[in-house]
């Protein structure tokens, strides 16, 4: 008996995630969040349909708005009293599969004022983490966090995902306004700046679990390019990107054989869930592409910037000693 978090349950890659773990693993509790978790929400239907496949599945479903902090708190407070109280069994594993982008969109900011993609892909989960890492099982939990080669690079060169320097570190919650033609381009640098986040900081929240705490494992898992993911479907994207990743995706079972970074969301569902519960995997942690053990960009692995970008999460997350177990 024990619980699993996931987050962006209703996403592409979430539904077939939430299938897969009921039938490999029916004894664990699902606890699942979702932007919307109205029946009237296709997404959500979606996810609906595929847990009534599994009559005897125990699970909950959440409305969590990533976007904002005093949500994010609200969600963590409820579960660690519902833990505290042992009506949910301690936490296994932690999959944060929500993401957010805004390549068509332009600049846009969260309620807190951060940039949406950071708030949302990292400093809303870096929240989560550490005010929920007390109620993790010691020796068996894991956190899966979500990667992507975006971290290391983008398409054009002039726009690398390169962190600020030290001293500007704030440009990554506060980034200046998109020059007229920079749109799709600056907002996939964002994307990249937050999943540069996510992997830097995994790497010491590793090393400060291992060093204050447990065997508790950290993963950041680049899952590969989701050709059938609802991210790629306007109006998130240009009309003219989509039709180039629906060509892609419709040769997808050609090409996985050439490159397999072109992937669908079903088989990164299945490498997420047995990473995150799998006993073949037990005390596995670092980066990983898709179930194997890869390297992040070196820039990910500046242990400095890696400690200066903690300290800057923490304020932003707006989290204190008070909030979590993990000295900090």
């Amino acid at each position: 008996m024990a619980t699993v978090l996931i987050t962006g349950a209703n996403s592409s890659m979430g539904i077939p995630a939430v299938g897969y773990l009921l039938s490999k693993h029916p004894t664990c509790t699902a606890v699942l969040t979702v932007r919307n978790d109205s029946d009237d929400d296709p997404n959500t239907a979606k996810l609906r349909a595929v847990i009534a496949q599994h009559p005897t599945a125990k699970f909950t479903i959440h409305k969590l708005n990533l976007a904002s902090l005093a949500a994010v708190r609200k969600f963590a407070d409820e579960i660690r009293d519902k833990i505290a109280a042992s009506r949910l069994p301690k936490i296994v594993a932690a999959i944060w599969i929500a993401m957010s982008w805004t390549l068509n969109a332009g600049l846009g900011f969260t309620e807190d004022g951060y940039e949406r993609s950071i708030a949302i892909n990292h400093i809303a989960h870096f929240s989560l983490t550490l005010r929920l890492l007390e109620f993790f099982d010691p020796a068996n939990g894991r956190i899966i966090f979500l990667s992507s080669d975006s971290h290391d690079k983008s398409d054009l060169q002039e726009f690398r995902s390169a962190l600020p320097a030290p001293e500007n570190l704030v440009l990554l919650v506060h980034p200046p306004p998109d020059k007229e033609g920079e749109v799709v381009a600056r907002g996939f640098q964002r994307y990249g700046l937050s999943k540069l986040a996510v992997v830097m900081c995994m790497y010491e929240l590793r090393r400060r679990i291992k060093e204050h705490l447990s065997s508790i494992s950290v993963l950041a898992v680049d899952p590969g390019g989701l050709l059938d993911s609802r991210a790629f479907y306007p109006p998130n994207v240009p009309y003219s990107m989509y039709i180039k990743i629906c060509i892609v995706n419709w040769l997808q079972p050609i090409l996985k054989y050439l490159s397999p970074i072109f992937r669908r969301s079903a088989d990164a569902a299945k490498d997420v869930i047995d990473l995150a519960l799998d006993q073949k995997y037990v005390g596995q942690d670092g980066y990983f592409m898709g179930t194997s053990k890869g390297e992040s960009s070196t820039q990910s692995r500046n242990e400095d910037m890696q400690q200066r970008l903690w300290d800057k999460s923490l304020e932003w997350s707006r989290i204190s000693t008070g909030d979590t177990v993990l000295k900090i």
